[in-house]
């Protein structure tokens, strides 16, 4: 008898909460579900963000490759290390290096850890990686 009282009981509840919500709108909605907060990737350009315009190729370096290229982790070559990009480019040139960033090679990612590069934004950054070698 006590089981058939509670079912009773939480089936009127369930019919009160759904017609509670069978009259709200589709703001109401989206406010009551909306997320409680967002995440936020270091280095990551946020949501909807718009480039402020064209960087320099230090800039690129310094925001997206410089934590493997600044030590060579993984055998990437080195800032302005002669040594390390010169056989590189002496062996596959300028422009197949810049394909092989674009489309990644050996432990690099495509487009290197720069989510929000251009083509030409890895070209510059190459650019300054083997300056005055």
């Amino acid at each position: 008898m006590k089981v058939k009282a509670f079912l009773a009981v939480l089936a009127a509840s369930c019919c009160f909460i759904a017609g509670s919500f069978a009259q709200e709108s589709n703001d109401e909605l989206i406010e009551r579900i909306k997320p409680v907060g967002s995440v936020n990737v270091a280095g990551a350009a946020p949501a909807g963000a718009v480039a402020s315009g064209p960087r320099t190729g230090k800039e690129i370096y310094d925001g997206a490759c410089t934590a493997c290229h600044g030590v060579g982790v993984l055998g990437a070559p080195k800032l302005q290390n002669a040594a390390d990009w010169q056989p590189r480019l002496d062996e596959k040139g300028f422009d197949q290096v810049w394909k092989n960033a674009i489309s990644g090679i050996n432990a690099m990612p495509a487009m290197g850890t720069c989510g929000d590069c251009t083509e030409d934004d890895i070209k510059a950054a190459i650019e300054y990686m083997i300056e005055g070698i």
